[in-house]
């Protein structure tokens, strides 16, 4: 197993995430398949497990808790997250931090992350009223947490205002990173601030929610070719997202979230021994990444957003549906709930003076209008934050 070095710890540079683990037909976590591959990554040497609050309505933390605790305590690493993001009522993180010690069945956390600081959660966690930073602070000084980070599905520009504040405090981030949105969601720029402030990267979504593992068309033939031409055949398309991140130098954690034995037998094998890409290599994966882009070809040259009578932020909105025309899912869309109404896609008033001066020639009215259709179709984060919070109430009563 390749391992990293983050400050007195080794770590295996392949975690298990715990956000899509495996159910049984009544649609509870499987314990049973869970408890066998936690045994085979433990024996294979991947050390660091990932949960969260909401991850299976809450019962991830019950489970894996419970799965951990038959291994010695300094045989693995936990890490969990205050979903101070997704709270729609009150914030009161000392009662949900002593609700997760519990589940869990531990004294301490390994590793504490601030879950999901973006445009619309930031002010939460460094809001004064709520204390949120302050009293996970004091937790790490008690010992009760030994390393406090953040992950973040924010804008680049977010990242850099939340680390403008509290990065001294920040020990590690969690981003969404891979191939296609190293440029796709600027993951880039994301990855360099990191490193340019000191701070280890941990990856959530290596493989996109598994679409990076099962290309189609054009996208499989191009990367079969590119294996052929680097003497590699027999290279599965997961195998190439990892490489790509295993050839990061501030890449400390590659997070991934395994539902069956065969998929974690598998991702090991990618990390028996680190093969960063060639530059060949990368260049080739890069231009498949650029063909998997579905979207608009908008190069946020900006010309649209002078004349725009409703002063959208054009190549924004366009960033975005195109992030979701490649894979629709509620966290590729989170951060436009931040946005006012009157900035939304479903505010152009369809005037084309945009589409007049767009070097791309892009029809923008047209693919504002498709991606409010597509917005009006997709709950709010708002809404699954309710949903999330009544059943942690439900979880924590039927517990009593």
């Amino acid at each position: 197993m390749i391992t990293s070095k983050f400050q007195d710890k080794t770590l295996s540079l392949l975690g298990f995430g715990t956000m899509r683990l495996p159910l049984a037909k009544d649609g509870s976590i499987d314990e049973a398949q869970v408890a066998e591959m936690t045994d085979y990554a433990l024996k294979q040497g991947v050390n660091y497990f990932d949960t969260a609050y909401p991850y299976h309505d809450g019962k991830s933390e019950v489970v894996m808790g419970k799965v951990l605790n038959q291994y010695p305590r300094d045989s693995w690493y936990l890490a969990t997250k205050y979903p101070g993001h997704q709270i729609s009522s009150s914030y009161d993180p000392a009662a949900i931090f002593e609700e997760q010690l519990k589940k869990c069945g531990v004294d301490y956390f390994d590793f504490y992350l601030l879950h999901n600081v973006y445009e619309n959660s930031m002010d939460v966690y460094l809001d004064p009223k709520w204390g949120i930073l302050d009293y996970f602070k004091e937790q790490k000084r008690l010992g009760r947490i030994k390393h406090l980070g953040f992950s973040s599905h924010g804008r680049a520009e977010t990242l850099k205002a939340f680390l403008d504040i509290c990065g001294d405090d920040m020990e590690f981030c969690q981003i969404q990173l891979n191939y296609l949105d190293w440029t796709l969601q600027d993951a880039k720029a994301k990855y360099e601030l990191l490193t340019e402030r000191n701070i280890p990267v941990w990856v959530m979504e290596p493989l996109r929610g598994g679409k990076l593992a099962a290309l189609e068309g054009d996208a499989a033939v191009k990367l079969q070719a590119a294996a052929q031409a680097a003497g590699a055949p027999g290279r599965t398309d997961a195998e190439w997202s990892f490489r790509f991140l295993q050839s990061l130098p501030n890449v400390k954690m590659v997070l991934s979230g395994m539902s069956n034995l065969t998929q974690m037998q598998q991702n090991i094998a990618t990390f028996e021994a680190r093969a960063p890409l060639s530059d060949a290599e990368r260049s080739a994966l890069l231009d498949v990444a650029e063909g998997l882009k579905k979207g608009v070809p908008c190069t946020a040259c900006r010309y649209c957003t002078a004349g725009c009578p409703m002063e959208l932020d054009i190549p924004l909105l366009l960033s975005v549906y195109n992030d979701v025309l490649y894979a629709p899912s509620l966290i590729n869309v989170i951060g436009l709930e931040a946005l006012p109404d009157e900035k939304r896609p479903a505010a152009c008033i369809g005037c084309g003076k945009c589409a007049k001066i767009c070097p791309q020639s892009i029809d923008i009215p047209g693919a504002l209008k498709n991606f409010a259709e597509i917005l009006s179709k997709m709950p709010t984060w708002a809404e699954i934050s309710r949903q999330r919070e009544e059943a942690a109430k439900r979880n924590a009563a039927a517990a009593k």
